[in-house]
């Protein structure tokens, strides 16, 4: 193979994240010349509106697949977090790449962590996850809905329209933006449990066994394991980007898996929580038995009522 595609949203953090994906495979092929195809999708778009009201995280994938079933690219370059846990027909996840910092971040001009902020601060961010963990945390807050890509988000902080704003540790660390805002918080995973495979990119291919092959290279064996498990808890609850879910796994140094799950209504008064340490033998299959854990718990009916709360809440 001479020449390989890469389909890619045009925003800034995708560009970085094809850009980066282009350089090891050209690094790990010499002679391979990657190219981007730059697709600018309906999510990108359509900014006046709530993620979750207009279809979810998979807006932004569909028309990159649509371009490589097409032929038009055969591979492309996910944040992990976006990738639903169903492929179409005809493509893989061919590649998880070695994970990036999992933590979500707060980013304010004026306070340095979530405890210093005041009462009835405004926080941005447009994921029901972190709104769920931050309104337990701190309940007084007021948490504002912030779309748009990282330089806008980031705008609309400096700008004054929001006290603090919360965003993917990852993101920030790949494009150098950690100096631009006066302070930039890592949460811990004990006060926000991330999304699943959050700093992680994951590589969509199209079924070929040339291109496969290639992007093989790409695989981190850790980073699998732990996602595996995240995106399995995730599958086997249904759990769309709709619904607020954290999860994640870290397999630490004895080869032993950190897991941590929560999930509950997107204003924080109702949630199921639960961490367990398990054997890295059992990644394939661990994802699903804490899920139905949570099930036994009553969180279908959970995230059922957190789906009619998010619907009242755009009406």
């Amino acid at each position: 193979m001479k020449k390989l595609t890469i389909a890619t949203r045009g925003s800034q953090l995708a560009l970085w994240q094809s850009n980066h994906i282009k350089a090891i495979l050209e690094e790990q092929n010499p002679g391979l010349e990657v190219v981007l195809n730059v697709i600018i999708t309906t999510g990108d778009k359509i900014i006046d509106r709530p993620l979750a009201a207009i279809g979810g995280k998979g807006l932004f994938l569909k028309e990159l697949e649509e371009a490589m079933l097409r032929g038009e690219a055969q591979i492309a370059v996910h944040s992990l977090k976006d990738v639903p846990t169903i492929m179409p027909e005809g493509l893989l996840l061919a590649a998880i790449t070695q994970r990036e910092d999992v933590r979500d971040a707060l980013l304010s001009e004026k306070y340095p962590d979530i405890d210093s902020l005041p009462r009835a601060a405004v926080v941005g961010t447009s994921s029901l996850r972190r709104r769920m963990q931050i309104e337990k945390i701190r309940p007084d807050l007021k948490i504002k809905d912030l779309r748009g890509n990282v330089d806008t988000r980031i705008r609309k902080l400096k700008e004054g329209e929001f006290d603090a704003i919360i965003l993917a540790a990852a993101g920030i660390n790949r494009l150098g933006l950690v100096e631009s805002v006066k302070y930039c918080y890592p949460i811990s995973l004990y006060e926000m449990v991330p999304s699943m495979g959050q700093g992680a990119l994951g590589i969509e291919a199209i079924n070929d066994a040339e291109v496969l092959a290639i992007v093989a290279k790409l695989e981190d064996e850790y980073t699998r394991i732990e996602t595996t498990i995240e995106r399995d808890f995730v599958d086997m609850l249904n759990g769309g980007c709709h619904v607020p879910i954290g999860v994640n796994a870290t397999v630490l140094e004895n080869d032993d898996v950190l897991v941590k799950a929560v999930l509950g209504l997107p204003n924080g008064t109702k949630m199921l929580a639960d961490t367990k340490i398990v054997s890295k033998e059992v990644y394939k299959t661990i994802g699903r038995e804490i899920a139905q854990e949570f099930i036994n718990r009553g969180a279908k009916e959970l995230l059922a009522q957190a789906q009619e709360m998010q619907t009242e809440m755009h009406q």
